[in-house]
């Protein structure tokens, strides 16, 4: 089953069960985001990535540069692990990671989580590649990514029970654009997926064929 596929299933089950007013709320805040154009100023193929560490879900130190020298690196940006769309992309990245390393290539997924919460993030979806932790969004703002989330949807998600602090270690409210990379080895991105749109995601069967495109 495609992401979208599965992602459109979870999309009937939420606006089975949430009330009507918070399904609008949702759209709107989604709608009025998709307008700032936000992605417009993140970074697009051809551009080149300046190199960067962070620590893991295990807290062992990851630098791009280094991956690099191995082969072609795909990065995906994820809000946190208590949101349902990312935990889909996540798995779904996760059931193609055979054929992305067949393409000698190597996946990391990014997010502002602290390195804890990142750590239940990888072990709750059985990911088998390393999940960054980017406090304070830093890499998530060198991309161009970052926003903050709008006060009405700040206040539901706190109704929901998702506690920013505890996941984040502040209450900024920030946030990386859901974000899908292809970088090759010279450090330049061959491709890129960037949407305010929180409910879509990057297919991994499109990533791949970037990789096969890029070796070809």
């Amino acid at each position: 089953m495609s992401l979208k596929a599965q992602i459109d299933a979870y999309n009937v089950q939420k606006e089975a069960k949430l009330p009507a007013d918070v399904l609008a709320l949702m759209n709107t805040t989604n709608a009025e985001l998709i307008a700032q154009h936000i992605k417009d100023n993140a970074l697009q193929v051809g551009q080149k990535v300046t190199n960067f560490s962070l620590a893991n879900h295990q807290e062992n130190t990851v630098e791009l540069a280094t991956l690099l020298k191995q082969g072609p690196v795909i990065i995906s940006f994820y809000r946190g692990g208590w949101c349902p769309y990312c935990n889909l992309e996540l798995k779904a990245l996760n059931d193609y990671l055979p054929q992305f390393k067949a393409q000698n290539a190597q996946l990391i997924a990014i997010s502002p989580q602290l390195p804890d919460e990142t750590l239940s993030t990888a072990q709750k979806n059985d990911l088998e590649f390393d999940v960054l932790s980017d406090v304070s969004n830093k890499i998530a703002k060198q991309f161009g990514l970052l926003f903050t989330l709008d006060e009405r949807i700040q206040a539901l998600y706190t109704e929901f029970g998702i506690d920013f602090e505890h996941y984040y270690g502040d209450k900024s409210f920030q946030l990386p654009l859901p974000a899908t990379y292809v970088i090759n080895q010279q450090g330049v991105i061959t491709y890129a997926f960037v949407t305010e749109d929180y409910t879509l995601r990057a297919e991994p069967f499109d990533v791949l064929n970037a990789l096969k495109s890029e070796s070809k």
